[in-house]
């Protein structure tokens, strides 16, 4: 047994998408989140900008001396999972691509025509492509897209028709010219509008990133014997730019009233 905290961070708002799963299929577990906002999103940026950042937070993480660091950030994932795991030995690390790939190769069938919609560098780096084939060379189905003007939209806030016109925008042709079955939310911000892509396209499964990581940390911290006892203290939030955006979508991801909320800033060497 480990009472101490989770911690789970993101390039911004979108991993509180995972965040909310975690929450409620562990609720003895008591979570330190961390979202970059002044500096979101990270899709856009280099790779060795996105290792530079993912270096400060996984340090912020292990001063707050959390037992299990859990990355709720797909482009993260692609770039940084294993710098970070050589930097902190000592702290299991659970990135979200391999447990959704697992998921995909798991419960698709050779024949499915399987889209992958994420950030630039998640789409860049490949990851998606490999993890899938390791698990499940079957899957020859496999098309990406790079859907990175997505990600300011949501962290504004931004999910009505003026959202539904950019999703037309990257979808409408990548679905109809590679006759796809199935989406993944290969980015943990577009969880936010699924909603609007099934309305859309109702006739297209969708396979969710921010829903399967909380599947893996459960397995990972029975297999260490690392869950927590019972629950010992608040969750802790916190962003480098706590604007009105996140202070919204922290509600409405969450249903916390802002009273109930522990929200607060950290700089980390902007």
């Amino acid at each position: 047994m480990d009472n101490r905290s989770i911690g789970i961070f993101d390039s911004g708002i979108g991993g509180l998408t995972s965040t909310a799963y975690i929450i409620e299929e562990l609720p003895k577990e008591r979570i330190v989140f961390f979202g970059d906002t002044a500096r979101t999103p990270y899709g856009s940026k280099s790779p060795e900008k996105i290792r530079q950042f993912s270096m400060q937070i996984g340090q912020f993480m292990a001063d707050n001396d959390v037992k299990m660091m859990v990355i709720a950030c797909n482009t993260i994932s692609a770039t940084a999972l294993e710098d970070l795991r050589e930097k902190f030995p000592e702290i299991p690390i659970i990135g979200v691509i391999s447990p959704t790939a697992r998921v995909i190769a798991n419960q698709c069938r050779p024949e499915d025509h399987i889209g992958i919609m994420a950030t630039r560098a998640t789409v860049k780096s490949g990851v998606y492509l490999q993890k899938i084939r390791e698990k499940n060379p079957s899957l020859t189905h496999l098309y990406q897209k790079e859907c990175q003007a997505i990600v300011p939209l949501v962290e504004e806030g931004i999910t009505g028709s003026v959202m539904d016109e950019l999703l037309h925008y990257y979808l409408d042709d990548f679905i109809a010219e590679n006759e796809l079955d199935t989406l993944v939310l290969g980015c943990t911000h577009f969880p936010i509008v699924a909603a609007n892509i099934h309305r859309l396209f109702p006739d297209v499964r969708l396979i969710s990133s921010s829903r399967e990581i909380a599947t893996a940390v459960s397995i990972e911290l029975k297999k260490r014997n690392m869950e927590a006892e019972k629950k010992s203290g608040e969750n802790v939030f916190y962003a480098s730019d706590i604007s009105d955006s996140f202070m919204n979508m922290i509600q409405l991801i969450l249903g916390e009233s802002k009273d109930k909320l522990n929200i607060q800033f950290k700089n980390l060497d902007l």
